[in-house]
């Protein structure tokens, strides 16, 4: 662990903006009648607002500068807190929807509200410490992604997105014309389907039996009805309701995100059978501030890709990477309108997949290996 003030400077202090989400999930809960939107407010109409009023920025840290933050734990310990944040977030809102008596658009208003950050926290701050080498930090993002009913985006993401990404193999890389709704369907079956598959190869290759406790996708089953059984223990059915409703809501928007991070961009077949190498205009970025700050820097998704081990913080804009046009949370509204969205990004597409690779390919930063189809 490195030191929380060394390094520090008070412009860090931006990433506190990200509890956004949580703080307007607990005014809804907490307030309910016209508050009740509060998180899909701020989430999908303050946040797209704001982002077309701001500009991005383009700006890369010094090396010098990217090795001292990588150190801090400051940026650490803001991860660490969301667990408290959610745990406590979730159980303010089981306790009032099964006890309260709230209206049907109170009751939908809160668990939207609340489904938003099971979205933001329990699968993207998962996703960030699922990167992570250390078992203290790989155990966080296995517990916030139960809460999420989503334990297998432990497994695909990792081992099979990764290294599948922007091919006809990875469910979670959506096709050109491919609508969000028809994706959502395919990426949430493909990643569990993936997740047994590759965790049975991986036992297969050291000797085990697939169908035993060594295998991690079981666990990751029981872990989801232990977390349902606490929740059934201290809220009834009705609790085990609003909990699935709040995990299938944070699923959506994680799949959302999905389709707009590598929409029709395809790494070229060669003639050997092999895929070429993942290079930057393989994934859809954003470079808005507030989006990159509410997420993660997840927006700056081609860094990721590159070194998925890369802490949010130090993440890098590549000017090859193709730019979405608005960022993350209005491109995601865009994307529920399907002519819409494909009016818009159907000939950037082509752009970026039919333009020159001389130069592209003489950048490219990361190499998979070869990936041939089995």
């Amino acid at each position: 662990m490195g030191t929380i003030n060394k390094f520090f400077i008070p412009k860090d202090l931006k990433y506190l903006f990200a509890y956004i989400a949580p703080f307007a999930a607990f005014i809804a809960v907490l307030w309910q009648g016209a508050w009740s939107f509060s998180g899909l407010i701020v989430a999908f109409i303050l946040i797209p607002l704001i982002e077309q009023l701001a500009t991005g920025s383009t700006k890369n840290l010094s090396l010098e500068t990217e090795e001292q933050k990588t150190d801090s734990s400051f940026f650490d310990l803001l991860l660490y807190l969301n667990l408290p944040i959610l745990f406590g977030l979730l159980w303010f809102y089981l306790s009032t929807v099964t006890r309260a008596e709230l209206t049907i658009w109170e009751t939908v208003g809160v668990t939207v509200s609340v489904g938003i950050v099971v979205g933001t926290i329990s699968i993207n701050v998962a996703h960030e410490l699922g990167h992570r080498k250390t078992k203290f930090e790989q155990l966080m993002s296995k517990f916030l992604l139960t809460t999420a009913l989503y334990t297998q985006f432990n497994i695909e993401h990792n081992r099979g997105h990764h290294l599948w990404v922007a091919t006809e193999e990875d469910p979670s890389s959506a096709k050109k014309g491919e609508p969000l709704y028809a994706f959502w369907a395919r990426s949430i079956a493909g990643v569990y389907k993936n997740a047994w598959r590759l965790e049975n190869k991986r036992l297969r290759k050291i000797g085990k039996l697939p169908f035993s406790f060594s295998n991690e996708m079981i666990w990751f089953q029981l872990a989801h009805v232990a977390y349902l059984t606490l929740v059934w223990w201290f809220f009834g059915w009705a609790g085990v309701g609003f909990a699935v409703a709040v995990a299938a809501v944070g699923i959506l928007e994680l799949e959302s995100v999905n389709y707009i991070e590598h929409y029709g961009l395809r790494r070229k077949r060669l003639a050997s059978g092999y895929y070429e190498k993942v290079s930057p205009r393989h994934s859809w970025n954003s470079n808005h501030e507030i989006g990159r700050i509410f997420l993660y820097e997840l927006t700056r998704h081609s860094d990721h890709h590159f070194k998925a081990t890369r802490k949010y913080q130090v993440l890098r804009h590549f000017d090859e990477s193709p730019q979405l046009p608005y960022g993350y949370p209005a491109s995601i509204l865009m994307a529920l309108v399907p002519p819409l969205w494909f009016s818009v990004m159907d000939k950037r597409v082509d752009r970026i997949m039919n333009g020159t690779d001389s130069e592209i390919e003489k950048l490219e930063i990361r190499n998979f290996g070869t990936l041939k189809i089995d």
